[in-house]
């Protein structure tokens, strides 16, 4: 009875927890602003709650230093951070989406459109990672466009963020029902068995709180790197003929009759859809960051990351794929749904090699990928709602956080829309997919759009105010003008999916009904967010936030002086060249 009247009890409302931190200092350029902050060290309260200090920027402009309470705990560690970053995103948009992207754009498109948006979310997520270790706040994302952008953008960039994942839950749970099915090929267990059972793990995840959805990501993340380092020995070993067949494939995919450019232009701007699908998840390190102990140290190494996972598992990996598989075969149609195993470009070039037992084994890794992004979607959905709720954009109720740091009424939100999986026994579950799909299909783009865009305009407030760059704790190696590019690109990449969506590649095979059906899948999410731009900015007749006007402080935790940055950094450039370059990685 013990156990379970504790069980019952961590569900009450969480008492709010002071940090607990010794070693933080007050700068002193901060400490001029507001003459009652002390350098003085203490320890104050609760382990679980790992930081003590948070700035306050009070009406007459100066910085105040406050012991933070917060109802999250800090409970993920530098191995949660560095795998979330690592292999946290990558799920069925990889190993499943980007075979329709080779049946439709060829493996020129394909590996063109996905190094673009690459380059897109490597500077994105530099971008965060200086805006998450200077400012960890819970929402990140939208809270960052409210506060340096216009608040009606930063409510739409939450609930179209929180669509975004919300979607993403049934589209995992029904994957990884179908995947099943390749084990049990004559559905003995009925598919809505497995979603079922799916949910359930999920919804056990998450109501261990932060604590288990970073162990369960850190081996989720573990197993994925380990199966795209496999496959990426074994698709060498294939394409170069070390299998029994012996047959020597070098690059055939290249040099089908479609072309490595497959339906031209209009293939080529189909690809960046499903290839932001894949990538979307990445931005998740700085939204864990508000629930990080160490925030400042942890998220920048975290950033850095994403170009090795980027260049490893993701281009190399697909690069491989295109040497092996042609973009004309039937297979990578699958089933004609979004989210459909069968297509998996991965499981086709090792079906190729005639490896026995190894695509099942594949499988395997897909199917622990659909769960981990599950796991992730419902992560997402719920801190975003419970940021959203802080900042009085959304309803109070799911600002309650228990006493184990869990934002209770947002978490089981975020599970309910799990249940749609349940319409793969509808009619035509293709078509229903394929439209959640595009609800969400830009919204990951708009996501990176407004952290550059937001990183962009933080430094020119930063500078505005009198600081310098050396007093970040972080800065993001591209710059300022690293974000300018990805904003740019990001715009271009919707322009590009809106000429896909409005000239399709069958255009002149199509109905009028059947092209609009194309736009709409396309671009869905765009009238989405206008419609919650413009709804909130009439409710509200709010303004963008002018450059003098943008708080740079509220939020910052625990800040450090400018004397120990500047000797972490010479520390830093002391080190040997190969050790820089392992920790540019590592």
């Amino acid at each position: 009875m013990g156990v379970f009247k504790n069980w019952v009890d961590s569900f009450k409302p969480g008492v709010e927890g002071f940090g607990k931190e010794s070693t933080y200092a007050i700068e002193p350029e901060l400490q001029n602003k507001n003459p009652d902050a002390t350098g003085e060290k203490e320890a104050l309260g609760k382990d679980e709650y790992s930081n003590a200090t948070v700035a306050v920027q009070t009406d007459d402009g100066g910085v105040a230093f406050v012991p933070e309470k917060t109802g999250l705990k800090r409970s993920l560690g530098g191995r949660h951070i560095q795998f979330i970053a690592l292999g946290g995103s990558i799920g069925t948009g990889l190993f499943i989406g980007s075979g329709s992207n080779l049946a439709l754009g060829g493996p020129g498109s394909l590996m063109l459109g996905f190094i673009i948006v690459a380059i897109m979310i490597i500077t994105t997520v530099f971008a965060l990672g200086e805006l998450a270790a200077v400012l960890p706040v819970t929402g990140a994302f939208s809270t960052y466009a409210t506060r340096f952008i216009d608040p009606s953008w930063g409510f739409a960039m939450g609930w179209n963020y929180w669509l975004q994942w919300l979607v993403s839950l049934p589209l995992e749970l029904t994957a990884a029902a179908i995947i099943i099915t390749l084990w049990d090929t004559d559905v003995v267990v009925p598919q809505g068995v497995w979603i079922a059972i799916g949910l359930l793990i999920i919804i056990l995840i998450n109501f261990c709180g932060v604590r288990g959805y970073g162990e369960f990501e850190f081996v989720a993340s573990f197993l994925k790197v380990i199966g795209c380092i496999g496959f990426i020995i074994c698709a060498i070993v294939i394409d170069c003929g070390g299998t029994s067949s012996g047959y020597y494939m070098g690059a055939q995919g290249w040099h089908q009759p479609s072309g490595a450019f497959k339906n031209g232009f209009k293939g080529f701007c189909s690809v960046f859809i499903t290839a932001a699908f894949a990538f979307a998840g990445t931005e998740l390190v700085g939204l864990a960051a508000a629930e990080t102990a160490n925030p400042r140290k942890q998220l920048p190494k975290a950033c850095k990351q994403v170009v090795f996972r980027v260049l490893l598992f993701y281009i190399l990996s697909l690069f491989m794929i295109t040497l092996i598989v042609s973009p004309d075969m039937d297979e990578l149609n699958g089933t004609g749904q979004s989210n459909d195993p069968r297509a998996s470009p991965f499981v086709i070039a090792i079906q190729m090699g005639g490896i026995r037992y190894l695509p099942k084994i594949f499988n395997a890794v897909i199917l622990i990928s659909s769960l981990s992004v599950g796991n992730a979607s419902v992560y997402g959905a719920s801190r975003t709602l419970l940021a959203l709720a802080e900042q009085g954009l959304a309803p109070k109720f799911f600002r309650y956080i228990d006493r184990q740091g869990r934002p209770i009424p947002a978490v089981i939100v975020s599970l309910l829309f799990g249940l749609l999986g349940f319409l793969i026994y509808s009619s035509d579950p293709s078509t229903v997919f394929n439209w959640l799909l595009a609800i969400s299909g830009l919204a990951a783009i708009f996501t990176w759009a407004s952290v550059c865009l937001s990183h962009i305009r933080f430094r020119r407030a930063w500078k505005l105010q009198g600081n310098t760059l050396d007093m970040l704790p972080w800065a993001s190696p591209l710059g300022e003008w690293g974000s300018i590019v990805g904003l740019v690109m990001n715009i271009i990449v919707v322009i590009a999916s809106f000429y896909a969506g409005a000239f399709p590649i069958d255009e002149g095979e199509m109905s009028a009904q059947e092209r609009a059906d194309s736009f709409f899948n396309y671009m869905l999410s765009l009238p989405v967010a206008i419609v919650f731009f413009l709804g909130h900015k009439i409710y509200s007749r709010s303004r963008y936030v002018r450059l003098s006007e943008i708080d740079i402080h509220t939020g910052r935790r625990d800040p450090v002086s400018l004397e120990v940055l500047d000797q972490e950094r010479a520390e830093d450039r002391a080190k040997p060249f190969y050790l820089k370059i392992v920790d540019f990685f590592v």
